[in-house]
């Protein structure tokens, strides 16, 4: 990644996008040395490296001597339609795969087109529902200015194989995830996961009584807990690669996840309790833990700390919801202004959370641990 503390330029808001055609040198492996790339400067370093977004929404990083040479070129005439980028997208998967593309979504599938309508169906429903919920709350949230990608595998196996390059050895512990660069949702399709298996007269086929098995809440949630991290990244609510607290990022996404097994989607509505973040939350003993949580993304990344961090993720976000709402907006939006790459510390963390909601103490955590411990 670009080092933060040596991005020259950002693209902010107000700036006229630059676009520029940039010829990169490929990987070693590559048949082609080089290849071409076009698309708007995100950030640019002093030293060389650029970050550039082309025209679907990814991004790429171009490490200081990678860049072989740059042109400015006019902003596409255009965009490209929905079913254009679906195309795309299609050459850059394993065949077999169809498309279906719907008011904001563009769905790569290769599994049941009834599956791939739910799942579509399952998106929308949280896309109105998260833009509804943020412009109610008075925060700058805006319809994604393209569509939204969504990959989905027809099994495990085909989906793990993929993933492996995005994931690593994390792939067999995640049945969905949001790629900050690709900007794409990638799955896969859950009635043959194992603890919800369908037979085969069904498999595909995601039927109200299957998604009522209280196993499938957890892979509904996590559908959910995905395309909410894409719609936040593409709405506004947060800049992809600017330095936005992990808590932040999955407090949110795991405010919007809890499941609702009487619902026939598996999912209804935004803020039910997450009874799973919860039973877990008070499960932890430990004091002292607000302020590391907010001063560093430390725990997210270790396997023996991440589940406790989540829940505590949502415990901080849903109290400061439902108590501080208007706090917590003009919160997002100070974290909104950030752009990819901006330099951060622990302690421009910790001033930014207190000038919005007062000292992280032990009379706020134990503010928090009382709010979840009514919550019904």
């Amino acid at each position: 990644m670009l080092a933060a503390a040596s991005v020259a330029r950002t693209a902010g808001s107000d700036a006229a996008p630059a676009w520029i055609r940039v010829e990169v040198s490929n990987e070693p492996e590559a048949k082609t040395a080089t290849r071409i790339v076009e698309g708007v400067i995100r950030a640019e370093a002093v030293d060389g490296g650029l970050l550039l977004e082309q025209r679907d929404g990814r991004l790429d990083l171009f490490q200081p001597g990678v860049v072989l040479a740059r042109d400015p070129i006019p902003p596409p005439a255009a965009l490209e339609t929905p079913r254009d980028v679906g195309r795309r997208v299609l050459g850059e998967l394993p065949s077999g795969f169809d498309l279906l593309v719907t008011k904001h979504y563009v769905v790569c599938f290769d599994t049941s087109r009834q599956y791939a309508q739910w799942a579509a169906s399952l998106f929308e429903r949280l896309h109105d529902a998260f833009t509804n919920f943020w412009a109610r709350a008075g925060c700058d949230v805006r319809p994604p200015d393209r569509p939204l990608i969504v990959v989905i595998f027809s099994d495990r196996r085909r989906y793990e194989d993929h993933a492996t390059r995005d994931l690593g050895a994390a792939t067999d512990r995640v049945v969905g995830y949001y790629n900050m660069l690709s900007n794409r949702v990638t799955t896969f399709d859950l009635t043959g996961v194992d603890a919800v298996k369908a037979d085969l007269q069904t498999r595909g086929q995601p039927s109200p009584d299957l998604l009522a098995r209280p196993e499938a809440a957890g892979l509904v949630a996590t559908l959910i807990h995905e395309g909410t991290h894409q719609l936040a990244f593409n709405c506004g609510l947060h800049q992809r690669l600017a330095p936005v607290p992990v808590w932040v990022c999955e407090g949110v996404a795991t405010y919007f996840e809890a499941p609702d097994l009487a619902s026939s989607r598996g999912w209804r509505a935004i803020g039910l309790v997450n009874q799973p973040r919860r039973d877990q939350f008070l499960r932890l003993t430990d004091r002292g833990w607000l302020e590391p949580l907010l001063r560093d993304d430390e725990a997210f990344r270790r396997p023996d700390a991440a589940t406790d961090a989540y829940a505590r993720a949502w415990a901080v976000t849903s109290f400061l919801i439902k108590t501080r709402k208007q706090d917590f907006v003009n919160y997002l939006a100070v974290l909104a202004k950030k752009c990819p790459c901006e330099a951060d510390s622990e302690q421009r963390r910790i001033e930014e959370f207190t000038a919005a909601f007062g000292r992280p103490d032990a009379a706020m955590e134990q503010a928090v641990a009382a709010f979840v411990v009514r919550m019904r």
